[in-house]
């Protein structure tokens, strides 16, 4: 019984206890949410003011915002009356201008019809006078016909004949006035820039040949170069090309070969020989080959300096090439790179003179001959000027230097400034005492053509090619040719040498008349 009660007693601590609980949970729980509700009705209140402060800052910013597009708006509704107001004004001036005009033009068109009145009338008035002097100069016509024995037409045709000749003369006399009178400026200015040019290149004038002299330390080297039964000498000139001459000329033996790049090589290959002492056909083809290698280096090193002298820059590899080779090329015994480089300096002196780019016709310049160095035989028989246009147009050369390059032998026509000072500083190069070594015959042969063409026309009694070819002196019959059919005359001679004859520089043509009267007092 004790430990039912005490069970029993427990149970009803424990429903006690957790009523008690309950209840002290149930007053936590409403302390809490009255405090919620305190919290929220705060809350709910801070956020109505915060709300109406909002509200408010909002309604002052929109009142703002209406205000300045208001104010806009009516500064653009200002503008546009303003503009519409000055259109108007426009439109009423331009209405008045046009009143006005209209009523100037009413005038003028009464005034043109008042004048195409008179102009009718005049022409009524100028037909009857036209008709009446017809009739006039027909009778008077066929009294002249009558007095002179001569119908209209032969008089015509003798008058036309008269005119002509004294036309003709007093043509050519204008024409030579005005050709003096142009020469005059012309001419100087020409001269003073080609004679500084001239004067401020330094020229070399040594004339290249076809043979170079071997120079031996003994006579006993011949007989080794030789060898047996010739079997060295033969080899030799099968490797490079070039005749070797042994004669009786004392310590030395002559390489004769036309191309300069062959002659070099024998003569190096001969002193490497010489030194190295060793002469046989197999040493030699040896020694030919690593010559032959070692000028290719030394062509395209010249080439190199001869563009960085000349401060061209940006040529291809095989232009530069090209102009090596022009080392070891020869034209009319002139050196083909030395004429090059001075033609690239007489360029670049006269463009800049005339105030055109000097690098472009220096670069022009030292090209104008590369096609003299042709790489095949089929290239030969292409015109040299030709042949260095395709070059360097192949090679991505400017198309002013390609037409200056093609143009200088006048092969083509020119399209450029630089074109013809490229052939007029070619020709100063080429025509200067001592450059070039001209063949006799052709030289004599020219000055008698040059007498030729003047002893062709009519009238001329002598005729002399004097000052190298240089300038033509023609004598004429004093009562064949008058004053002024000789300066006539020096024209058609000059026109017909140009056209007939090729020739370096210029030619000066002097037409000389002399009237001698001879009397004998005895």
């Amino acid at each position: 019984m004790e430990s039912t009660i005490a069970i029993i007693t427990g149970i009803i601590g424990l429903i006690v206890g957790f009523v008690i609980a309950k209840f002290m949970e149930k007053g936590k729980a409403s302390k809490t949410i009255t405090n919620a509700k305190r919290e929220a009705a705060s809350i709910i209140k801070g956020a109505k003011l915060e709300g109406e402060t909002t509200k408010k800052d909002k309604i002052f910013q929109a009142k703002e915002k209406f205000l300045e597009l208001k104010a806009e708006h009516e500064k653009v509704i200002i503008n546009k009356n303003k503009k519409i107001g000055e259109a108007e004004k426009r439109t009423r001036d331009k209405e008045s201008q046009i009143s006005n005009e209209l009523a100037r033009n009413k005038k003028l068109n009464e005034q043109l019809e008042r004048k195409i009145k008179d102009v009718d009338h005049k022409t009524e008035f100028y037909e009857k006078k036209q008709s009446e002097l017809e009739k006039l100069h027909k009778s008077q016509v066929q009294q002249l016909e009558v007095i002179s024995g001569l119908s209209a037409e032969e008089a015509r045709s003798q008058l036309l004949e008269s005119l002509k000749e004294t036309a003709k003369t007093d043509a050519m006399a204008y024409m030579q006035t005005t050709l003096e009178e142009a020469k005059l400026t012309a001419q100087q200015e020409a001269k003073k820039i080609v004679i500084n040019t001239i004067q401020r290149i330094g020229t070399e004038e040594a004339v290249e040949n076809c043979v170079s002299v071997f120079n031996l330390e003994s006579d006993d080297v011949k007989g080794r170069i030789i060898g047996r039964e010739g079997r060295n000498i033969r080899a030799l000139e099968s490797a490079t090309g070039v005749e070797i001459i042994v004669d009786d000329t004392p310590e030395a033996i002559i390489l004769s070969c036309f191309d300069s790049v062959r002659r070099e090589v024998a003569r190096l290959s001969l002193h490497k020989l010489v030194t190295d002492g060793r002469i046989h056909p197999a040493r030699i083809e040896e020694i030919v080959k690593k010559t032959e290698k070692q000028i290719e280096q030394e062509i395209v090193e010249v080439g190199k300096r001869t563009v960085i002298d000349l401060g061209i820059h940006g040529l291809h590899p095989e232009l530069i090439r090209a102009v090596g080779r022009m080392k070891y090329r020869s034209s009319y015994g002139q050196n083909l790179l030395q004429h090059s480089r001075e033609v690239a300096k007489l360029c670049g002196v006269m463009a800049a003179e005339l105030g055109l780019n000097p690098k472009l016709a220096k670069r022009a310049g030292l090209l104008h001959d590369i096609g003299k160095v042709p790489n095949t035989e089929a290239e030969v028989e292409t015109p040299h000027a030709i042949l260095g246009m395709q070059w360097a147009d192949k090679f991505g050369e400017k198309p002013d230097v390609c037409n200056a390059i093609g143009a200088h032998h006048d092969e083509i026509e020119m399209k450029t400034l630089i074109s013809p000072i490229v052939q007029v500083c070619d020709a100063i190069s080429g025509a200067r005492p001592g450059a070039r070594r001209q063949v006799l015959d052709s030289y004599i042969q020219r000055l008698k053509d040059l007498e030729d063409i003047a002893f062709g026309f009519g009238g001329v009694q002598k005729a002399y090619a004097i000052q190298a070819g240089r300038e033509l002196r023609v004598i004429v019959e004093s009562e064949k040719v008058s004053d002024d059919k000789a300066a006539q005359l020096s024209f058609e001679i000059s026109q017909k040498i140009q056209t007939d004859m090729t020739y370096p520089g210029q030619v000066k043509i002097t037409v000389i008349r002399e009237t001698r009267s001879v009397n004998v007092a005895k």
